[in-house]
Protein backbone atom coordinates (compact mmCIF):
# COMPACT_ATOMS: atom_id res chain seq x y z
CA UNK A 1 0.00 0.00 0.00
CA UNK A 2 2.72 2.46 1.00
CA UNK A 3 4.65 1.98 -2.25
CA UNK A 4 1.52 2.34 -4.39
CA UNK A 5 0.42 5.53 -2.64
CA UNK A 6 3.83 7.20 -2.62
CA UNK A 7 4.40 6.26 -6.28
CA UNK A 8 1.13 7.94 -7.20
CA UNK A 9 2.01 11.03 -5.14
CA UNK A 10 5.41 11.24 -6.81
CA UNK A 11 3.67 11.40 -10.19
CA UNK A 12 4.81 8.07 -11.59
CA UNK A 13 2.79 7.27 -14.70
CA UNK A 14 2.87 3.51 -14.26
CA UNK A 15 3.80 1.12 -11.45
CA UNK A 16 3.92 -2.56 -12.39
CA UNK A 17 4.09 -5.13 -9.61
CA UNK A 18 5.02 -8.73 -10.38
CA UNK A 19 2.60 -10.64 -8.16
CA UNK A 20 2.41 -14.16 -9.62
CA UNK A 21 4.40 -15.67 -12.47
CA UNK A 22 3.44 -18.48 -14.81
CA UNK A 23 6.22 -20.45 -13.14
CA UNK A 24 4.58 -20.02 -9.72
CA UNK A 25 2.08 -22.76 -10.62
CA UNK A 26 4.91 -25.20 -9.77
CA UNK A 27 4.58 -24.26 -6.09
CA UNK A 28 2.61 -26.43 -3.65
CA UNK A 29 -1.16 -26.22 -4.20
CA UNK A 30 -1.74 -24.96 -0.64
CA UNK A 31 0.68 -22.08 -1.21
CA UNK A 32 -1.07 -21.12 -4.46
CA UNK A 33 -4.47 -21.12 -2.70
CA UNK A 34 -3.03 -18.91 0.03
CA UNK A 35 -1.53 -16.50 -2.51
CA UNK A 36 -4.81 -16.23 -4.42
CA UNK A 37 -6.72 -15.69 -1.19
CA UNK A 38 -4.29 -12.93 -0.18
CA UNK A 39 -4.66 -11.34 -3.61
CA UNK A 40 -8.46 -11.23 -3.34
CA UNK A 41 -8.21 -9.89 0.21
CA UNK A 42 -5.77 -7.17 -0.90
CA UNK A 43 -7.95 -6.07 -3.82
CA UNK A 44 -11.05 -5.90 -1.60
CA UNK A 45 -9.24 -4.04 1.17
CA UNK A 46 -7.40 -1.55 -1.04
CA UNK A 47 -9.83 -0.87 -3.87
CA UNK A 48 -11.50 2.15 -2.25
CA UNK A 49 -8.13 3.64 -1.42
CA UNK A 50 -6.86 3.00 -4.95
CA UNK A 51 -9.99 4.61 -6.39
CA UNK A 52 -9.84 7.56 -3.97
CA UNK A 53 -6.26 8.25 -5.07
CA UNK A 54 -7.34 8.34 -8.75
CA UNK A 55 -5.23 5.26 -9.53
CA UNK A 56 -6.25 3.06 -12.44
CA UNK A 57 -5.99 -0.64 -11.59
CA UNK A 58 -5.04 -2.96 -14.44
CA UNK A 59 -3.78 -6.50 -14.79
CA UNK A 60 -1.39 -8.10 -17.23
CA UNK A 61 -0.89 -11.79 -17.81
CA UNK A 62 -3.02 -14.81 -18.54
CA UNK A 63 -5.83 -13.72 -16.24
CA UNK A 64 -8.34 -16.04 -17.92
CA UNK A 65 -6.44 -19.02 -16.43
CA UNK A 66 -6.97 -17.85 -12.83
CA UNK A 67 -9.87 -19.24 -10.83
CA UNK A 68 -13.20 -17.50 -11.52
CA UNK A 69 -13.49 -15.87 -8.08
CA UNK A 70 -10.09 -14.21 -8.57
CA UNK A 71 -11.04 -13.10 -12.09
CA UNK A 72 -14.27 -11.52 -10.79
CA UNK A 73 -12.42 -9.61 -8.06
CA UNK A 74 -9.87 -8.31 -10.54
CA UNK A 75 -12.49 -7.38 -13.13
CA UNK A 76 -14.45 -5.46 -10.49
CA UNK A 77 -11.31 -3.45 -9.60
CA UNK A 78 -10.50 -2.79 -13.26
CA UNK A 79 -14.07 -1.62 -13.99
CA UNK A 80 -14.33 0.56 -10.87
CA UNK A 81 -11.11 2.43 -11.66
CA UNK A 82 -11.31 2.45 -15.47
CA UNK A 83 -12.04 6.19 -15.69
CA UNK A 84 -9.35 7.22 -13.19
CA UNK A 85 -6.71 9.46 -14.73
CA UNK A 86 -3.83 9.12 -12.27
CA UNK A 87 -1.12 6.51 -12.08
CA UNK A 88 -1.72 3.12 -13.66
CA UNK A 89 -1.19 0.27 -11.21
CA UNK A 90 -0.40 -2.80 -13.31
CA UNK A 91 -0.49 -6.06 -11.42
CA UNK A 92 1.25 -8.90 -13.28
CA UNK A 93 -0.61 -12.14 -12.53
CA UNK A 94 -0.03 -15.49 -14.15
CA UNK A 95 2.52 -13.49 -16.08
CA UNK A 96 5.74 -14.43 -17.82
CA UNK A 97 7.67 -12.43 -20.38
CA UNK A 98 8.01 -15.40 -22.71
CA UNK A 99 4.31 -16.23 -22.33
CA UNK A 100 3.52 -12.61 -23.20
CA UNK A 101 5.63 -12.81 -26.35
CA UNK A 102 3.97 -16.09 -27.38
CA UNK A 103 0.52 -14.54 -26.83
CA UNK A 104 1.60 -11.40 -28.69
CA UNK A 105 2.82 -13.31 -31.73
CA UNK A 106 -0.30 -15.49 -31.76
CA UNK A 107 -2.57 -12.40 -31.72
CA UNK A 108 -0.46 -10.73 -34.37
CA UNK A 109 -0.51 -13.86 -36.54
CA UNK A 110 -4.30 -14.16 -36.16
CA UNK A 111 -4.82 -10.54 -37.19
CA UNK A 112 -2.53 -10.86 -40.19
CA UNK A 113 -4.35 -14.04 -41.26
CA UNK A 114 -7.74 -12.37 -40.74
CA UNK A 115 -6.80 -9.28 -42.76
CA UNK A 116 -5.16 -11.35 -45.45
CA UNK A 117 -2.14 -9.15 -45.91
CA UNK A 118 1.44 -9.69 -45.01
CA UNK A 119 3.11 -6.43 -44.12
CA UNK A 120 6.54 -6.15 -42.54
CA UNK A 121 6.42 -6.44 -38.77
CA UNK A 122 8.02 -3.56 -36.87
CA UNK A 123 8.80 -3.01 -33.19
CA UNK A 124 5.77 -0.71 -33.03
CA UNK A 125 3.54 -3.45 -34.45
CA UNK A 126 4.72 -5.93 -31.84
CA UNK A 127 4.31 -3.35 -29.05
CA UNK A 128 0.64 -2.86 -30.02
CA UNK A 129 -0.07 -6.53 -29.28
CA UNK A 130 1.73 -6.76 -25.92
CA UNK A 131 -0.24 -6.94 -22.66
CA UNK A 132 1.15 -3.46 -21.95
CA UNK A 133 0.00 -1.91 -25.23
CA UNK A 134 -0.52 1.83 -24.84
CA UNK A 135 1.64 2.04 -21.72
CA UNK A 136 5.18 3.45 -21.85
CA UNK A 137 8.08 1.06 -21.35
CA UNK A 138 9.54 1.12 -17.85
CA UNK A 139 12.37 3.51 -17.07
CA UNK A 140 13.43 1.71 -13.91
CA UNK A 141 13.25 -1.93 -12.83
CA UNK A 142 13.61 -2.40 -9.08
CA UNK A 143 14.76 -5.92 -8.28
CA UNK A 144 14.21 -6.88 -4.66
CA UNK A 145 15.78 -9.72 -2.64
CA UNK A 146 19.22 -9.12 -4.13
CA UNK A 147 18.56 -11.47 -7.04
CA UNK A 148 20.70 -10.79 -10.10
CA UNK A 149 18.13 -11.85 -12.69
CA UNK A 150 15.05 -10.40 -14.33
CA UNK A 151 12.90 -13.49 -13.71
CA UNK A 152 11.06 -13.52 -17.04
CA UNK A 153 9.61 -10.05 -16.38
CA UNK A 154 8.65 -7.64 -19.19
CA UNK A 155 11.30 -9.05 -21.51
CA UNK A 156 10.38 -6.83 -24.46
CA UNK A 157 9.62 -3.70 -22.47
CA UNK A 158 12.81 -3.49 -20.37
CA UNK A 159 15.21 -3.31 -23.33
CA UNK A 160 16.45 0.16 -22.28
CA UNK A 161 15.36 0.07 -18.67
CA UNK A 162 17.72 0.99 -15.84
CA UNK A 163 17.98 -1.72 -13.17
CA UNK A 164 18.38 -1.14 -9.44
CA UNK A 165 18.96 -4.13 -7.17
CA UNK A 166 18.35 -4.12 -3.42
CA UNK A 167 18.89 -6.93 -0.92
CA UNK A 168 15.59 -5.95 0.72
CA UNK A 169 12.77 -8.44 0.22
CA UNK A 170 9.51 -7.13 -1.26
CA UNK A 171 7.45 -7.45 1.97
CA UNK A 172 10.04 -5.20 3.69
CA UNK A 173 10.42 -2.73 0.80
CA UNK A 174 9.42 0.73 2.04
CA UNK A 175 9.33 4.36 0.98
CA UNK A 176 13.01 4.89 1.88
CA UNK A 177 14.00 2.08 -0.51
CA UNK A 178 11.89 3.56 -3.29
CA UNK A 179 13.52 6.96 -2.74
CA UNK A 180 16.98 5.33 -2.84
CA UNK A 181 16.12 3.70 -6.15
CA UNK A 182 14.76 6.90 -7.66
CA UNK A 183 17.72 8.99 -6.48
CA UNK A 184 20.16 6.46 -7.93
CA UNK A 185 18.18 6.41 -11.18
CA UNK A 186 18.28 10.22 -11.40
CA UNK A 187 22.09 10.14 -11.27
CA UNK A 188 22.32 7.89 -14.30
CA UNK A 189 22.74 9.06 -17.86
CA UNK A 190 20.30 7.23 -20.12
CA UNK A 191 21.85 6.46 -23.49
CA UNK A 192 19.34 4.04 -25.05
CA UNK A 193 22.17 2.11 -26.70
CA UNK A 194 24.12 5.21 -27.78
CA UNK A 195 27.36 6.64 -26.44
Amino acid sequence: REIVEISARLGLQVLTLYAFSVENWKRPRSEIRTLMSLLKKYVRAELENIHKNNIRFQTIGRIQELEPSVQRELEHAVCKTRENTGMILNVALNYGGRAELVDTFNRLHAELDHNGHRTPISEETISRFLYTSGIPDPDLLIRTSGEMRISNFLLWQIAYCEIWITPTYWPDFRRKHLFEAILEYQKRERRYGGI
